[in-house]
């Protein structure tokens, strides 16, 4: 999300607008979630930082709408246009979660798969973006693109696939556009602070921390699967798995934690009988 925010920005530049991206993200581990944030105006850009009320939202994977950490319909009003990576219609997601503002959902990740052959999603995530502006032509896109993973010294050949995939995204995301007219202003009410005490603003060394509460399994795009009919216990899974989500049954085969499992598939490249395959996940809600 921070190399497609950073496309969104070039893009716009290159449209004579003036751009500003800004990532905000904690721990650098591949799959956890990621915000970032493109401002783009023809006036200069003061303000830095999180955007409270977006105008567009892109929300690149569909796992994180139950995800009430991560919080992605903060700031959205009735004006706001909402992306989501799904196979779902639009219907289906606002029926679900009532969110205000227009919403577009494509399934972008079937895009890449498809072009690239890899879940990258920065080249798709910015075409969507782009093409909701109504501000970016599909050459200043296909510049951007370049720029920015030529920029990271991907070779040729990817960086192509990546042009083709944003091109194609650009043209299934809907002629769906923001209004520019009246942009939304935050008022300046102010809002008086109760006094909590310290436990509460102060973090405690023997607090007990989250870490089960977190289900890592929602970074996964694909998911090993054992045929147990060709497994030999050979307990290869077992050993290798980096986060000790595979276990062993009373027999000694191998059990899956699918809560916690990333989908790092190294299992299923380990595995000496090629008993585990690989399946892309199908979110049911």
């Amino acid at each position: 999300m921070k190399t497609a925010s950073r496309i969104v920005g070039t893009a716009s530049f290159l449209e004579g607008y003036i751009a500003q991206d800004c990532p905000v993200y904690g721990a650098e581990r591949r799959g956890a979630p990621i915000q970032a944030y493109t401002r783009v105006s023809k006036n200069p850009i003061l303000e830095r930082g999180v955007i409270v009320h977006p105008d567009i939202t892109i929300i690149a994977d569909e796992t994180l709408l139950d995800d009430h950490t991560a919080n992605v319909f903060q700031g959205v009003y009735e004006g706001t246009i909402t992306m989501i990576n799904t196979h779902y219609p639009s219907a289906h997601v606002r029926e679900r979660y009532g969110i205000s503002g227009k919403i577009v959902t494509l399934d972008i990740t079937d895009i890449v798969l498809t072009q690239i052959g890899k879940p990258v999603l920065s080249s798709v995530a910015a075409a969507s973006a782009c093409k909701l502006t109504g501000m970016v032509t599909k050459q200043s896109l296909k510049e951007a693109v370049a720029k920015e993973l030529f920029s990271v010294d991907l070779p040729q050949e990817v960086v192509e696939k990546n042009v083709e995939a944003a091109l194609i995204c650009f043209e299934r995301t809907p002629d769906i556009h923001i209004d520019h007219s009246e942009p939304i202003k935050d008022d300046n009410t102010f809002v008086k602070l109760e006094y909590s005490g310290p436990y509460l603003g102060t973090p405690s060394t023997y607090a007990s921390g989250n870490t089960v509460l977190k289900k890592t399994g929602n970074w996964r795009l694909f998911k090993p699967v054992i045929d147990y009919e060709r497994c030999s216990r050979c307990r290869a899974c077992f050993i290798h798995c980096p986060h000790s989500c595979i276990s062993l049954d009373t027999s000694g085969y191998p059990q899956i934690n699918y809560e916690n499992c990333k989908g790092c598939l190294i299992c299923f490249c380990e595995c000496p009988k090629k008993a585990i395959t690989k399946e892309k996940e199908v979110r049911e809600w």
